[in-house]
């Protein structure tokens, strides 16, 4: 399989390269054609830009997260219809654990052989632009890196600098942005603001296509991307350790989605259908009841603390899944979801505390910044009541609880620094992790089976 693709990638964040991949996307649109897009690492809000633009799911690819072999497999089933996928990296280009490359951008694009285009934030710069682009090039024998945009820059100085740069790295420069101070992205907490709270994103993102399709050579970067090296090792149909296809079959499953509940990734909710699962989403903030007959729940991350006082004055429903949860309904928790099945929650700008579902004693409190940050590999436990070996998971919130529970260490990978988290049980797996179902296979068909014991016992 050589599929057309394309990587849009940086020397570091906030260099523009969610911008500029979903004006990219904008404009292959505009074209008619046929476009997936990635995102590699664990990042939720930038898949939902992607998303708003395309009408479809943007893909996680994480080399942490999962193998190379997955991480094949995955490309290859979501991008084979497409005429082109376009790829946006993480942190800078060749970041990735710890000061190694594993889990880069780098490493994805030498995975799945996408040839990477370096956009380069050249505001207050001069010559050292072609020094930086320099080093990007040569900091490894193969870089993959076959181009470059160059953003935030004046119109009068793009021509000097696309000579000075090409001449001094021989890498081909294919356009600029020039600076769109309308058209910036703001962030918070937890990163960019969601696509739905940002006014006229849609025109915003039409008027960036626009520009772009006057400063950068579309053409030329549509000919890089079906040059696209073919992928490294044979992308096979199937993955190891999949679980039965039948694994699902006849299990009902409610995940929550709403403004407060929307940190989710799609290739989750893919498996567990794959699998035979019946999925039937519901809102904490508005619905009155959960669906009917489930044998399972899923309580997925987001921004609960924006919405705690809605979430509270929603009565009905969460003392239904407390009550359900505690009477043996298989429910697994992360993040926001975990701070919900606390007792109370802290509203984010009143500081007020609000009662939650109360399954776990605590509360839920601002800690004024980031508390853990990155992959953890999850060790020692059990995901209702099986051995599921070490599962890789990350970690990013502002708040906190003084009661994380304590069934699993978490242990930064590539160093000494671990703590203590995740109420496990055998119908319960809550805590801060957020889970990849791809990493660690065993996870979901824990789930499953917690979930079929719970049918059968419910008939």
């Amino acid at each position: 399989m050589n599929t057309p693709s394309l990587m849009l990638a940086a020397p570091a964040s906030g260099s523009g390269k969610t911008l500029l991949t979903c004006g990219l996307l904008q404009v292959l649109l505009n074209q008619k054609l046929n476009i997936v897009s990635f995102k590699c690492g664990p990042d939720y809000i930038d898949p939902m830009f992607h998303t708003e633009v395309l009408g479809t799911k943007c893909r996680n690819l994480d080399l942490f997260l999962s193998s190379e072999e997955t991480v094949r497999y995955l490309f290859s089933r979501h991008a084979k219809e497409a005429d082109l996928a376009l790829l946006e990296g993480v942190m800078g280009y060749y970041d990735g654990v710890g000061n190694s490359t594993w889990g880069s951008a780098y490493e994805l694009a030498g995975t799945i052989g996408a040839p990477v285009v370096l956009v380069v934030n050249v505001r207050g710069m001069g010559l050292s632009v072609t020094a930086l682009i320099k080093g990007f090039l040569e900091f490894r024998q193969v870089s993959h890196i076959k181009g470059v945009i160059l953003n935030q820059l004046s119109p009068m100085l793009y021509d000097r600098m696309k000579e000075c740069v090409e001449r001094e790295t021989g890498v081909k420069v294919y356009g600029y942005l020039p600076v769109m101070k309308d058209c910036e992205i703001e962030s918070r907490h937890l990163g960019l603001f969601m696509p739905e709270e940002i006014c006229d994103f849609k025109s915003r993102l039409n008027k960036i296509a626009k520009v772009m399709e006057e400063t950068l050579d579309i053409e030329g970067l549509l000919r890089l991307a079906r040059g696209a090296e073919k992928m490294q090792g044979k992308p096979g149909e199937e993955i190891t350790g999949l679980p039965s296809p039948f694994a699902g079959e006849g299990i009902s499953v409610a995940y929550a989605k709403d403004e407060a509940f929307c940190f989710c990734y799609e290739d989750n909710l893919e498996l567990l259908r794959d699998l035979g699962v019946k999925l039937y989403p519901f809102s904490p903030l508005s619905d009155g009841h959960l669906p009917k007959q489930i044998h399972g729940l899923l309580l997925f991350g987001g921004y609960p603390e924006l919405y705690a006082e809605k979430l509270s004055n929603n009565i009905i429903l969460r003392n239904e899944i407390r009550d359900k949860i505690l009477s043996g309904l298989p429910t697994m928790a992360e993040c926001g979801g975990f701070l919900y099945l606390l007792e109370s929650l802290q509203d984010k700008d009143s500081g007020r505390e609000y009662p939650m579902a109360g399954v776990f004693p605590g509360s839920g409190y601002d800690g004024g910044k980031l508390m853990r940050f990155g992959y953890v590999e999850l060790k020692g436990g059990k995901a209702f009541g099986r051995d599921v070996g070490t599962i890789r998971a990350h970690e990013f919130h502002h708040y906190d609880t003084e009661n994380p529970g304590g069934s699993f260490l978490a242990q930064k990978p590539l160093s000494h620094r671990n703590w203590h988290c995740i109420h496990s049980s055998g119908t319960i797996f809550a805590g801060f992790p957020h889970q990849y179902f791809y990493g660690n296979l065993k996870l979901p068909e824990a789930f499953l089976g917690a979930c079929r014991e719970f049918r059968e016992e419910s008939r």
